[in-house]
Parts: C-alpha cells; structure tokens; sequence
C-alpha cells in the first residue's frame, strides 16, 4: 500500500467544487479512527474492533466516491466546456493516473 503519495498539488478552477459536507464525513471518520484507537487501548473483542475498521473503511470509500463525483461534474465539465483540448486531455490524464496508481487497492 502506498503512503501518502499524492498527485501534483493543483486546486479546482471552479466555485461549484466546495466540500463543505465531505468535511463533514472528515470529521465523523475522524472520530471513528479515535474510537478505534480507544478499543484497542481498552482491549476490545477483536471482532468488534474489525467491525469498526470496516465501517471506517466504507465511510472513507463513500467519501472517495463523492469527492470523484464532484470532480467529475465541476472540474471535469468545466475543462469540456472550453475550447483547448489540451486541458481536457489534462483532466482525463490526471484521472487515469490517480487510478493506476491505486490499482492494486
């Protein structure tokens, strides 16, 4: 698994792309790691600690997919919108990249 690799930092171009509600599933994921953590410290049934560990994980997976869906309908469109292909052979190469590098996940 690769660690806190990322692309070449860029930022959208539009103000439709705000993630004022994905913040929001930050801050909930963030309390389950810590609760997570908690379990641990408390030695939770090991069961009920993989349990937590799945829901955390689905909840970053949901907070992957809208994040994408943002992208795809702000960033993405806006590129299609204007005349250089150049910036939309930008946007679809930046996606591909972002999924060959986490291919294996």
């Amino acid at each position: 698994m690769k660690h806190l690799e990322t692309l070449p930092s860029k930022h959208c171009s539009t103000s439709e792309c705000k993630h004022q509600r994905e913040l929001k599933s930050v801050n909930r994921i963030k309390g389950q790691v810590g609760g997570i953590g908690n379990m641990l410290e408390q030695d939770r049934y090991c069961l009920d600690v993989i349990a937590q560990i799945r829901a955390a994980r689905a909840a970053l997976k949901t907070l992957e997919t809208r994040i994408l869906e943002t992208h795809l309908r702000t960033c993405v469109i806006d590129a299609f919108k204007q005349p250089d292909a150049g910036a939309q052979d930008e946007k679809i190469q930046e996606i591909l990249d972002l999924f060959r590098r986490y291919e294996s996940e």
